[in-house]
């Protein structure tokens, strides 16, 4: 079993004939372009249990062309209105105008892991909240303050597994809160779609693509917590989860000697990637209407490749080991 969920893409890699030059391309950059953002925050003030946290797909480790700064300000304990940084400190120093975070108010906020964490499943539980946490978890990636970055995912991950955890079975709590999260994905979309057909195209794709490997992504390592006694599930999770989630499929494959699979699974996602970084496609897909999308060649590539995705996801989950796990854990 390999030990550990970082550079498992690469190893996968070496199984196929093209490789992941996509994914792989996306990891480099992502990475360069970390450093160009830690460069450029070091000396933003802030307090002790502060960090600035990215996320979507720099939290994936799979940034193009056209990607956006999606960040957070992510703070400890409770609610304080003297939090550093304030919002109005980080204007102008991550990214470009067009790069800015998107209008759905998820992200360009400070956040608190009190409430993130305390109102798991309550009443006080939003959709901002479930959505923050998760992708917290999911794909997110510290550009400062690394340590209070540490400190606040564990406390997360903490929430769902201390005293909840049992040896040899996946944490049923941190389960289904990710598989509520996943549909809420869906439905969310399908209400944008019904309010609004706007960049429709670019949306389904996503969902079925880059938000489909957000949540396989969590679902694996959480399933593979059957492997380990209730007081290793902790560790075990921060490591899988700080990996990207390419990176824990591919590992997944690997585990299960499903290489073949696995490399037609991430091909297929990789060649999304590609499209995904050319700037005339991501015009074309953004610009697209339900009822454009029906006779496109473009948009039937995407769900070409859509579904090549879904088989290899379905195949790992129900054709090796992890089968009884899906079916009793995630079927029902």
């Amino acid at each position: 079993m390999i030990d550990t969920a970082q550079g498992a893409l690469a190893a996968l890699a070496e199984h196929g004939h093209r490789g992941f030059p996509h994914l792989l391309a996306a990891q480099a950059r992502t990475a360069s372009d970390l450093e160009t953002v830690r460069h450029r925050l070091r000396d933003v003030p802030r307090d002790p249990d502060a960090s600035i946290v990215l996320m979507g797909s720099w939290g994936r480790r799979e940034r193009t062309s056209g990607s956006d700064d999606d960040f957070l300000v992510l703070l400890g304990g409770g609610r304080r209105d003297d939090a550093r940084p304030a919002i109005a400190q980080l204007d102008g120093l991550l990214g470009a105008e067009e790069a800015k975070p998107g209008t759905q108010g998820i992200f360009g906020q400070q956040v608190f892991t009190g409430p993130m964490v305390d109102n798991i499943g309550l009443e006080d539980d939003s959709n901002h909240n479930l959505t923050q946490r998760m992708l917290l978890l999911l794909e997110s990636v510290p550009v400062v303050g690394t340590e209070a970055y540490r400190t606040a995912f564990e406390h997360v991950v903490d929430g769902y597994v201390a005293g909840h955890a049992k040896d040899f079975r996946p944490p049923r709590f941190l389960l289904n809160d990710l598989i509520r999260y996943w549909r809420t994905i869906c439905v969310d979309f399908a209400g944008k779609a019904r309010a609004d057909e706007h960049k429709w195209g670019l949306r389904h794709a996503k969902l079925r693509l880059n938000r489909k490997l957000l949540f396989a992504g969590g679902l694996i390592p959480v399933l593979l917590c059957h492997l380990h006694r209730r007081d290793e599930q902790r560790g075990f999770l921060v490591d899988q989860l700080q990996a990207p989630p390419a990176d824990r499929l591919a590992r997944a494959f690997l585990h299960y000697e499903a290489a073949d699979a696995g490399v037609r699974t991430l091909d297929a996602y990789d060649r999304w990637i590609g499209m995904l970084d050319d700037p005339e496609i991501r015009a074309r897909l953004t610009a697209m209407t339900r009822t454009d999308a029906a006779d496109d060649p473009l948009f039937r590539e995407v769900r070409r490749l859509a579904r090549s995705f879904d088989q290899g996801l379905v195949a790992l989950l129900f054709e090796t080991p992890l089968s009884p796990l899906a079916r009793r854990f995630v079927v029902f």
